[in-house]
Protein backbone atom coordinates (compact mmCIF):
# COMPACT_ATOMS: atom_id res chain seq x y z
CA UNK A 1 0.00 0.00 0.00
CA UNK A 2 1.23 3.47 -0.87
CA UNK A 3 1.54 5.84 2.06
CA UNK A 4 0.60 9.47 1.50
CA UNK A 5 3.49 11.34 3.03
CA UNK A 6 3.40 14.88 1.60
CA UNK A 7 7.12 15.10 2.08
CA UNK A 8 7.47 18.31 0.05
CA UNK A 9 4.11 20.09 0.15
CA UNK A 10 4.17 23.03 2.54
CA UNK A 11 7.93 22.81 3.00
CA UNK A 12 10.74 24.90 1.56
CA UNK A 13 12.55 22.34 -0.58
CA UNK A 14 14.83 22.80 -3.55
CA UNK A 15 14.65 21.00 -6.85
CA UNK A 16 16.52 17.71 -6.95
CA UNK A 17 19.81 17.80 -8.85
CA UNK A 18 18.93 14.71 -10.92
CA UNK A 19 15.67 12.95 -11.86
CA UNK A 20 16.73 9.80 -10.03
CA UNK A 21 16.95 11.83 -6.79
CA UNK A 22 13.38 13.14 -7.12
CA UNK A 23 10.47 11.84 -5.07
CA UNK A 24 6.88 11.93 -6.30
CA UNK A 25 4.59 12.30 -3.32
CA UNK A 26 1.30 10.37 -3.45
CA UNK A 27 -1.77 11.90 -1.82
CA UNK A 28 -5.09 10.14 -1.18
CA UNK A 29 -7.61 10.27 -4.02
CA UNK A 30 -10.82 11.82 -2.66
CA UNK A 31 -12.86 9.85 -5.24
CA UNK A 32 -11.20 6.42 -5.65
CA UNK A 33 -14.50 4.88 -6.75
CA UNK A 34 -14.97 7.33 -9.65
CA UNK A 35 -13.56 6.88 -13.16
CA UNK A 36 -12.02 10.20 -14.20
CA UNK A 37 -8.96 11.65 -15.93
CA UNK A 38 -6.52 14.00 -14.20
CA UNK A 39 -4.26 15.99 -16.51
CA UNK A 40 -0.94 17.71 -15.96
CA UNK A 41 0.45 20.00 -18.66
CA UNK A 42 4.06 21.19 -18.66
CA UNK A 43 4.42 23.55 -21.64
CA UNK A 44 8.01 24.55 -20.80
CA UNK A 45 9.72 21.23 -20.03
CA UNK A 46 13.49 21.39 -20.53
CA UNK A 47 16.26 18.80 -20.67
CA UNK A 48 19.67 18.58 -22.34
CA UNK A 49 20.76 16.67 -25.42
CA UNK A 50 23.09 13.95 -24.11
CA UNK A 51 25.39 14.36 -27.13
CA UNK A 52 25.65 18.11 -27.69
CA UNK A 53 24.61 19.47 -24.29
CA UNK A 54 22.20 21.83 -26.08
CA UNK A 55 18.83 22.46 -24.40
CA UNK A 56 15.77 20.60 -25.65
CA UNK A 57 12.25 21.88 -25.00
CA UNK A 58 8.95 20.04 -24.90
CA UNK A 59 5.28 20.48 -24.18
CA UNK A 60 4.30 17.52 -22.00
CA UNK A 61 0.72 16.35 -21.50
CA UNK A 62 0.18 13.69 -18.84
CA UNK A 63 -3.26 12.09 -18.50
CA UNK A 64 -3.92 9.51 -15.84
CA UNK A 65 -6.83 7.74 -14.21
CA UNK A 66 -6.15 7.73 -10.47
CA UNK A 67 -6.79 4.73 -8.30
CA UNK A 68 -6.20 5.17 -4.56
CA UNK A 69 -3.67 8.01 -4.90
CA UNK A 70 -3.00 11.19 -6.86
CA UNK A 71 0.35 12.70 -7.78
CA UNK A 72 0.96 15.73 -5.58
CA UNK A 73 1.60 18.56 -8.05
CA UNK A 74 4.47 20.30 -6.25
CA UNK A 75 6.47 17.08 -6.16
CA UNK A 76 5.76 16.58 -9.88
CA UNK A 77 6.92 20.13 -10.63
CA UNK A 78 10.16 19.55 -8.73
CA UNK A 79 10.68 16.23 -10.51
CA UNK A 80 10.19 17.81 -13.94
CA UNK A 81 12.54 20.66 -12.99
CA UNK A 82 15.26 18.11 -12.19
CA UNK A 83 15.57 17.36 -15.92
CA UNK A 84 16.89 20.86 -16.71
CA UNK A 85 20.51 19.74 -16.33
CA UNK A 86 19.90 16.11 -17.26
CA UNK A 87 21.20 14.72 -20.52
CA UNK A 88 18.78 12.28 -22.15
CA UNK A 89 17.10 11.71 -25.47
CA UNK A 90 13.48 12.76 -25.96
CA UNK A 91 12.27 9.17 -25.82
CA UNK A 92 14.08 8.52 -22.55
CA UNK A 93 12.76 11.62 -20.81
CA UNK A 94 9.16 11.05 -21.88
CA UNK A 95 8.97 7.37 -21.00
CA UNK A 96 10.95 7.76 -17.75
CA UNK A 97 8.47 10.40 -16.54
CA UNK A 98 5.50 8.16 -17.32
CA UNK A 99 7.08 5.16 -15.59
CA UNK A 100 8.03 7.16 -12.49
CA UNK A 101 4.43 8.33 -12.06
CA UNK A 102 3.16 4.76 -12.49
CA UNK A 103 5.63 3.53 -9.89
CA UNK A 104 4.71 6.29 -7.43
CA UNK A 105 0.89 6.17 -7.50
CA UNK A 106 -0.13 3.00 -9.38
CA UNK A 107 -2.84 4.64 -11.53
CA UNK A 108 -5.53 2.63 -13.28
CA UNK A 109 -4.19 4.02 -16.55
CA UNK A 110 -1.69 6.64 -17.76
CA UNK A 111 -0.60 8.18 -21.04
CA UNK A 112 2.03 10.81 -21.69
CA UNK A 113 2.58 12.84 -24.83
CA UNK A 114 5.94 14.52 -25.24
CA UNK A 115 5.69 17.14 -27.98
CA UNK A 116 9.32 18.14 -28.53
CA UNK A 117 10.16 21.37 -30.31
CA UNK A 118 12.29 20.98 -33.43
CA UNK A 119 16.03 21.23 -33.43
CA UNK A 120 17.62 20.66 -36.78
CA UNK A 121 14.22 20.99 -38.43
CA UNK A 122 12.75 17.72 -37.14
CA UNK A 123 10.15 17.64 -34.37
CA UNK A 124 10.17 14.43 -32.34
CA UNK A 125 6.97 13.50 -30.54
CA UNK A 126 6.95 10.63 -28.07
CA UNK A 127 3.84 8.86 -26.78
CA UNK A 128 3.57 6.14 -24.13
CA UNK A 129 0.68 4.60 -22.23
CA UNK A 130 0.19 1.74 -19.82
CA UNK A 131 -2.38 -0.09 -21.97
CA UNK A 132 -5.88 0.43 -23.27
CA UNK A 133 -7.89 3.16 -21.53
CA UNK A 134 -10.55 1.89 -19.12
CA UNK A 135 -13.91 1.19 -20.73
CA UNK A 136 -16.34 4.09 -20.42
CA UNK A 137 -13.62 6.69 -19.91
CA UNK A 138 -14.07 10.03 -21.66
CA UNK A 139 -10.62 10.83 -22.97
CA UNK A 140 -10.05 14.34 -24.33
CA UNK A 141 -7.63 15.12 -27.11
CA UNK A 142 -4.27 16.25 -25.80
CA UNK A 143 -4.89 19.63 -27.43
CA UNK A 144 -1.37 20.50 -28.52
CA UNK A 145 -1.67 22.89 -31.47
CA UNK A 146 0.41 22.20 -34.54
CA UNK A 147 3.45 24.33 -35.07
CA UNK A 148 5.57 25.03 -38.10
CA UNK A 149 7.22 21.78 -39.13
CA UNK A 150 4.46 19.52 -37.80
CA UNK A 151 1.52 18.27 -39.89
Amino acid sequence: MIEAQNLQLGRDVGAPERPEDAVLDPVPNPHPDTLYVARFVAPEFTSLCPVTGQPDFAHLVIDYVPDRHLVESKSLKLYLTSFRNHGAFHEGCTIDIGRKIVEAVKPRWLRIGGYWYPRGGIPIDVFWQTGAPPEGLWLPDQGVPPYRGRG
